[in-house]
C-alpha cells in the first residue's frame, strides 16, 4: 500500500487529480490518507467534484486549505445545472466560509467572481492577514525581553529582539501575516521522550498547537522525521567559550627574541668551527695551541658568544682572523638579543588554554556546560565510542552538566567566569556572549575556541507537509543571499567584533617578578644539577684509575727496581731540547709545562705507599722529597 502511494505521489507532482464522490466517508478517508502520506504536494492541483452543500464539507476545511485544491459543487438538475468553484484560505478562523472564485451556467458559461485565478499561490501572499502563532524562546538569536503590556496592566508582555526577531517580522511583513509568540511551557528546544513523543518546541509544533516555530534549530534526522525545516538562514558549529587569564610573562620568553632556525643555526656554527680549528691546528700548526681535544677549542668560541675573555693565540694569524670574524658576528646577535629581550620582557601573555576538545577533555579541573533538551543530548547519548563517548561518559563523574538555553546568560557570567567550567555553544551564539559582557564591563573578559566541532545547519520548523514552508523557502533564500542575515547579527550586537580577535599578548611597564623569569632559573639549576652529575663522574672515574693503579703495582717492591734518577734528568733534558726559547716562553705563559715534566715520568708509575722513604733519602744527594710526590731540583 505504501509502494503504491509513493508511486502515485511521484506522478501527481506533475498532474491534476480528479475526484468525484457524494460520499462524505470517502472524502475525509481521502483527505486524511493524502495528509499523511504526503500524496498530495503544493505542486499537485486538486479538483474535488461533489453534491455536497457547504455546510456538510465544513470539517474539511482545513485539510482544504492546506492543498492547492479547488472545490467544485455542482446543484441543480441536468437541465438546469450550476456550478460554483471554492478555494479555502489558510489559517483561517474557525466558521469562515470557503471563497467563491468562479462559477458556470449553460447559458452563461464560465465567469470569475474574485480577483483570484484558479489554483491561487495561496502561501505565497496571504490574502487576509492571518495570526500566526510562532513558538520562541531566547536564545543568542532571539533574545527575549519580557515587560509590561500596555494593553493589560500588570500583565507581562514576552518581546523578542535579535536577528531571528528581524527575520520573523521580514517572513511577515513578505506573506502578509501577524504572530504572538509562545513560549513552551517546559523551556525546551525538543528532544524525543521514551514514550515517542517530544517535548519543547518541536512537540508543540507536531501537535500543531503553533503553526510556527523560530529557534533556529538545528537539524537532524530524528526531528526531520517529525517535522519540516526552512532553508538554512544559518550555518554555524558548536565552539568553546572560556575565561581569558590575566596578563602575564612568558616564563620561556627568553628564548623567544631570536628564531629555532637562529638558535640551531648558532649552536651548529660553535661545533663546526671549533672542530675545523682543532683539525687545522693540530695539523699545520705543530700542535701550537697544546690542546687535547676540540672541547677545548669550542669552549673558546662559547666564551666570545658570552662575551668572556680568552687568550688569543700567538703564532698564526689566520686564527686570529676567525676570532674577529666570529666577534663581528656574535656582535650583531649578541645586540639583537639584548634589544628583543627588553621589548619581550614588558609583554604580558594572556592565556587563552581550551582551544579544543581535547584539551577539555584533558583537564579534570574543568567542568563543561552543554545545552539541554536539545538534539545534541540525544546524540552524546547514542555514541559508543570516540570523543563525544568520552564526553558523555564524563557527566557520570561530575565533570558535564546540561543546561537551557536561557540559563547560558548567567552561566556565563557565573560559572565561566570563575574559571572552571567552559560553555558549548554555536559559534555565533558564542560571540553573542562576549559581546554582551564587553558591553557591560568594556573587557574582553571571555573567549572564542578557534576548534569548530559538530557543523550546525539551523532553520525554522513547521508541521509536517505544511505549504508555508516553500513559501518561506523562497523569501529566506533571497535574505541570505542579499547578506542580510549576517548583517542584522552585526547590527543586533553592536560590540561583536571587538573581542573576535582580542590580542594574547600587552605591553606594559612594571618590575619583574621571579615567576616572571622561573625559565631561566629553571634552566640555571638543570645545568647545575648537570655540572654536579659530571663532577660525581669525573671523580668516579679518577678512583677507578686510582685502584687500578694500586693492582697493577701490588707486590712490587721499590728494593727490586733500580731507580737512576740521573736516568730521569736525562730524559727530562732531551724532553727541554726538542723545545725552543719561544715555545718555552708561549708554554710558561699558558702554564703547561707540567705536561713536558709528566711525559718523562710518565712510564715510571710507582706508590707511594710502597716505597721506603728512608732508602730513597739514602740513595738520593741533593734531592728533597716533598709530601704526595718527587721535587725534582734542575734545569
Amino acid at each position: 500500500m505504501g509502494e503504491g502511494w509513493g508511486g502515485l505521489r511521484q506522478v501527481s507532482s506533475y498532474t491534476i487529480i480528479v475526484v468525484i464522490s457524494d460520499d462524505p466517508a470517502f472524502l475525509a478517508a481521502f483527505f486524511e490518507w493524502s495528509l499523511k502520506v504526503r500524496l498530495l504536494v503544493w505542486s499537485t492541483r486538486l479538483l474535488a467534484v461533489t453534491r455536497l452543500r457547504l455546510p456538510q464539507l465544513q470539517l474539511h476545511y482545513t485539510s482544504f486549505s492546506k492543498m492547492n485544491a479547488i472545490l467544485l459543487i455542482i446543484n441543480g438538475k441536468s437541465t438546469n445545472i450550476r456550478c460554483k468553484m471554492y478555494i479555502h484560505l489558510p489559517y483561517s478562523p474557525s466558521g469562515t466560509q470557503p471563497l467563491w472564485v468562479a462559477s458556470w451556467t449553460p447559458g452563461r458559461g464560465f465567469l470569475y467572481t474574485s480577483n483570484l485565478p484558479l489554483f491561487p499561490e495561496k502561501f505565497s501572499r496571504f490574502q487576509h492577514r492571518p495570526h500566526l502563532l510562532v513558538a520562541s524562546e531566547g536564545n543568542a538569536f532571539h533574545k527575549m525581553k519580557v515587560c509590561d503590556d500596555p494593553e493589560a496592566p500588570g500583565v507581562p508582555r514576552i518581546h523578542f529582539t535579535g536577528p531571528m526577531a528581524q527575520l520573523l517580522d521580514y517572513l511577515a511583513k513578505a506573506l502578509n501575516f501577524s504572530y504572538s509568540n509562545v513560549r513552551p511551557p517546559d523551556g525546551f528546544w525538543g528532544a524525543k521522550l521514551g514514550n515517542g513523543s517530544w517535548s519543547g518546541m518541536v512537540g508543540m509544533v507536531m501537535r500543531e498547537e503553533v503553526q510556527l516555530a523560530t529557534g533556529p534549530f538545528l537539524l537532524s534526522g530524528e526531528r526531520r522525521e517529525v517535522v519540516d525545516f526552512t532553508v538554512p538562514p544559518l550555518i554555524d558549529s558548536w565552539k568553546i567559550i572560556g575565561p581569558r587569564g590575566h596578563p602575564e610573562v612568558d616564563p620561556w620568553g627568553f628564548l623567544f627574541p631570536l628564531a629555532p632556525l637562529v638558535w640551531a643555526f648558532i649552536l651548529g656554527a660553535i661545533i663546526v668551527l671549533g672542530a675545523a680549528v682543532f683539525l687545522m691546528s693540530f695539523s699545520f700548526s705543530i700542535n701550537t695551541r697544546q690542546k687535547s681535544n676540540w672541547l677545548l677549542v669550542t669552549f673558546d668560541y662559547i666564551r666570545i658568544l658570552l662575551q668572556q675573555d680568552i687568550r688569543v693565540p700567538s703564532y698564526w694569524w689566520w686564527e686570529r682572523v676567525v676570532l674577529v670574524v666570529w666577534m663581528m658576528g656574535t656582535l650583531v646577535l649578541t645586540r639583537s638579543y639584548s634589544g628583543n629581550l627588553m621589548a619581550l620582557l614588558a609583554v604580558r601573555h594572556i592565556s587563552e588554554p581550551y582551544q579544543s576538545r581535547r584539551q577539555v577533555l584533558d583537564d579534570p579541573t574543568v567542568t563543561m556546560i552543554w545545552m539541554k533538551g536539545s538534539g545534541l543530548e540525544d546524540y552524546l547519548k547514542s555514541v559508543e565510542s570516540g570523543i563525544y563517548w568520552e564526553m558523555a561518559n564524563a557527566e557520570k563523574i561530575g565533570r558535564l552538566i546540561w543546561r537551557t538555553q536561557a540559563q547560558f546568560p548567567g552561566d556565563v557570567n557565573t560559572l565561566v567566569r570563575g574559571g572552571h567550567h567552559v560553555l558549548m555553544d554555536a559559534g555565533n551564539g558564542v560571540i553573542a556572549h562576549i559581546a554582551q559582557d564587553f558591553s557591560k564591563t568594556g573587557e574582553c573578559s571571555f573567549y572564542c575556541s578557534r576548534e569548530g566541532f559538530l557543523p550546525l545547519i539551523f532553520g525554522m520548523i513547521s508541521s509536517q507537509n505544511n505549504p508555508l514552508i516553500p513559501a518561506l523557502n523562497k523569501r529566506i533564500m533571497g535574505m541570505t543571499e542579499a547578506g542580510l542575515f549576517y548583517q542584522w547579527l552585526k547590527t543586533t550586537e553592536p560590540n561583536s567584533t571587538v573581542c573576535v580577535n582580542a590580542p594574547t599578548k600587552i605591553t606594559v611597564r612594571t618590575n619583574l617578578s621571579i615567576s616572571n623569569i622561573r625559565g631561566m632559573f629553571i634552566i640555571l639549576v638543570v645545568g647545575y644539577v648537570a655540572a654536579l652529575m659530571v663532577f660525581f663522574l669525573e671523580r668516579l672515574c679518577q678512583w677507578i684509575q686510582q685502584v687500578g693503579a694500586g693492582l697493577g703495582l701490588s707486590g712490587f717492591r721499590l728494593e727490586e727496581v733500580e731507580l737512576d734518577l740521573d736516568e730521569v734528568l736525562d730524559v727530562v733534558e732531551e724532553e727541554w731540547e726538542m723545545v725552543d726559547a719561544e715555545e718555552v716562553e708561549a708554554l710558561v705563559m699558558e702554564e703547561e709545562v707540567g705536561q713536558i715534566v709528566a711525559s718523562g715520568l710518565e712510564n715510571l708509575r710507582f706508590s707511594e705507599k710502597e716505597l721506603n722513604l728512608e732508602e730513597a733519602e739514602a740513595g738520593v744527594s741533593g734531592r728533597g722529597r716533598v709530601e704526595g710526590g718527587w721535587e725534582v731540583e734542575g734545569n
